[in-house]
């Protein structure tokens, strides 16, 4: 297994904002965070649309093209209601990581990605170096419902012994 990984993302669910209601007047949020065939969870925050979770989720990556997808629900009894879905493109985090980039102030940029018709941003989204590792922030916009944005940090993590990118 170890052989075909390049490394780990970290990836912090900081919170959503402005979710959509799926209960009477509130909802339950949390988020399944998808990359190839892995699958992890947030915590349900209970009666809110704008959930703090701040949950760290981390993800092997063997292929940085498969794109991360993020998938919001409100927890029910019986069936569980979608709120709206995004996916995001680590390439430009692991473009960065290859640079190897040292020696440079904290929270440099180093680059940074625009929200276009092909991605999910609903805002400019840096990358940038902070304590020696490659970060980035990202807001998303949640697809396929009526409003809603997830705001994430990514954070790379060598893996000692992997192929590396």
């Amino acid at each position: 297994m170890l052989g075909h990984l390049v490394g780990l993302v970290k990836v912090r669910v900081v919170r959503g904002v402005n979710l959509a209601v799926r209960d009477l007047r509130s909802s339950d949020p949390y988020v399944i965070v998808r990359m190839g065939k892995q699958k992890l969870k947030t915590r349900v925050i209970k009666k809110t649309t704008n959930p703090e979770w701040n949950d760290e989720l981390t993800l092997s990556i063997e292929d940085p093209a498969v794109p991360v997808r993020l998938e919001v629900y409100d927890k029910d009894t019986f069936i569980d209601d979608a709120m709206g879905n995004a996916e995001l493109d680590i390439h430009p985090l692991v473009e960065v990581v290859k640079m190897k980039i040292e020696g440079v102030a904290d929270n440099t940029v180093v680059k940074k990605v625009v929200p276009n018709r092909q991605n999910c941003l609903a805002e400019e989204s840096a990358i940038y170096i902070s304590e020696g590792k490659v970060k980035q922030n990202v807001v998303l916009r949640l697809r396929d419902v009526e409003c809603g944005e997830i705001e994430l940090q990514l954070q790379w993590v060598d893996i000692p012994g992997s192929k590396g990118v």
